[in-house]
């Protein structure tokens, strides 16, 4: 099932085209992407059967908003495959690395992102978000938790997260339009194996990362067990779960996203985000 925000509007998307929730359930179901989460078991059970049912109607990718357009939370992980943290220079870790990203930095999948500097890198990465509440869950049990899985990028402004001796991880990642999500929401049960997704991300057609989500040193299940462990998870937070070798600053000389160029990012089975790059 495919899951979403469509100009703001919570969405059901099916072959046919989108299905407005609040209008195919006649008020039963709000508007509100974020507060479906609120919501999740019931909502679920009646998307399943309006698929099949409820009209719907063509759309417009520019029109998509993310998923989860204003969680509590939002987690990032850091060198969370042997690649990358090989190319940063870092053993990998034997806990999760964990930081976050500021919800104000979340925008929707296609788009336009101003950069906030001439250091500005990407970083394809895996979205997980949680659907039920989460407390000391254990690892066997983490997917119940998981509302969907959608495509997410890390864009992170390499002078600002280490222009100190202490690095500044979440500042230089939450620049506006750094946390682009979508193009929906993919739940769980539509994956052949949830935790081997091929990833990766093309600058102006060249592709810069290609990997499998079975390479995570720490899987989506293995993330919501450490983090649910020491705080709770609520409906509608988001899991950034690392990303592949390939970055931008690893490679000789680095490379940075520049004005003009258009970054593309997919996982399979869910889709692509398109962002194109502009000046300050």
């Amino acid at each position: 099932m495919r899951i979403g925000n469509l100009s703001g509007r919570l969405t059901v998307f099916t072959d046919a085209g989108a299905i407005d929730v609040q209008q195919a359930s006649d008020g039963r179901f709000g508007p509100d992407p974020q507060s479906v989460y609120g919501q999740w078991d019931e909502f679920i059970i009646w998307a399943a059967q309006a698929a099949g049912t409820a009209g719907a109607a063509p759309f417009a990718m520019e029109d998509l908003g993310s998923p989860a357009p204003r969680p509590a939370q939002v987690f990032g992980i850091g060198v969370n495959y042997r690649a990358h943290s090989a190319e940063a220079g870092m053993e990998a870790p034997e806990f999760p690395v964990v930081f976050t990203k500021f919800p104000t930095s979340i925008t929707g999948p296609v788009g336009d992102v101003v950069l906030s500097g001439p250091t500005v890198d990407w970083e394809a990465e895996l979205v997980a978000v949680i659907g039920r509440p989460a407390r000391n869950v254990p690892v066997e049990k983490a997917w119940e938790h998981v509302a969907g899985l959608t495509v997410g990028q890390d864009l992170s402004d390499r002078t600002e997260q280490m222009k100190n001796q202490m690095p500044q991880w979440s500042l230089g990642k939450s620049f506006p339009g750094f946390s682009p999500m979508g193009p929906w929401l993919v739940t769980p049960d539509e994956f052949p194996d949830p935790d081997d997704l091929e990833i990766g991300c093309a600058v102006n057609g060249t592709e810069m990362q290609r990997a499998s989500t079975s390479d995570l040193l720490f899987s989506v299940p293995a993330l919501i067990a450490e983090l649910s462990a020491k705080l709770p998870l609520l409906p509608g937070d988001v899991v950034f779960t690392g990303t592949p070798g390939g970055v931008g600053a690893a490679r000789k000389p680095p490379i940075y996203l520049k004005a003009g160029d258009e970054l593309v990012t997919t996982v399979a089975g869910i889709g692509e985000l398109r962002q194109r790059f502009l000046s300050a």
